[in-house]
């Protein structure tokens, strides 16, 4: 049975085999790019567990979210609700995001920003860079070890941090043999996109000590949080909580407020 991740996947490997643009003059561009801001030493930082904003118009489960948000808007008012980083999806298909939205959300605030989206080809860490991210999303179900690896490498190449996401113990294991030291456990499942509660914490014992830990997907308020801080996330990535809600900055401030 064909899973959401495995559609998405497939649409996106369609078109990077189909972009002929040349490689070497990205990756010029893209060392050429203005500075990065440090992603994963702001998670480090943060005294408590830091809360990763995300701005998302759509999900493929649950359709729209909030379509007509204003990417900078709600950049600023994550940021002064508390937020140590942003999360902002690019995917237009699936996602209803584009590249726009992450260079107006990341012009509006101070934070770091990851490009949330789906990447399977040198070409996506490289317009990443050149499009302003601050760090890249590598999903280990939809990548082979040796394109994980070189994904990793790339982005560190040209100065991104790599959140690598993963769902169980085998994908936790590859990415920490792939040399990830930021990991992401999605709580959803890829086949139902349901949300396992349990997966993040059932998980945390397997990445101790070896990465900076974000709790993924599922988190629905400050009792989540704390049991994820607990549970010894460094972070967490809150999107449709934060996005459904009527005032998203307040219920970011209570999310922050939470923290433990």
């Amino acid at each position: 049975m064909a899973t959401y991740l495995d559609r998405i996947v497939v649409a996106h490997r369609a078109a990077a085999a189909a972009d002929e643009r040349p490689f070497e003059a990205l990756r010029e561009a893209a060392l050429a790019a203005p500075p990065v801001r440090p992603f994963a030493a702001a998670l480090a930082a943060a005294d408590r567990t830091a809360v990763i904003a995300e701005i998302k118009r759509r999900s493929p489960s649950r359709g729209a979210l909030a379509p007509d948000l204003v990417a900078a808007e709600l950049a600023a008012r994550y940021q002064a609700g508390g937020a140590t980083a942003l999360s902002v999806l690019t995917d237009a298909e699936f996602f209803g995001g584009s590249p726009a939205d992450l260079a107006e959300a990341r012009a509006a605030c101070s934070l770091p920003v990851l490009r949330k989206d789906f990447t399977v080809d040198g070409r996506d860490v490289l317009d990443a860079r050149i499009m302003g991210a601050d760090a890249v999303l590598l999903i280990v179900a939809a990548l082979d070890d040796d394109e994980l690896a070189g994904l990793l490498a790339l982005a560190h190449d040209v100065g991104l941090d790599a959140l690598v996401e993963v769902h169980d113990e085998a994908e936790a294991d590859r990415a920490l043999a792939a040399g990830a030291s930021l990991v992401g456990v999605n709580q959803r499942d890829l086949t139902t996109f349901a949300v396992d509660g349990d997966r993040a914490r059932a998980l945390a014992p397997r990445l101790a000590g070896a990465a900076l830990r974000v709790a993924e997907s599922g988190i629905a308020g400050p009792h989540d949080v704390r049991a994820l801080g607990r549970a010894g996330y460094d972070a967490v990535l809150v999107g449709e909580w934060l996005v459904t809600n009527a005032d998203p900055a307040s219920a970011l401030g209570r999310l922050v407020g939470a923290r433990a």
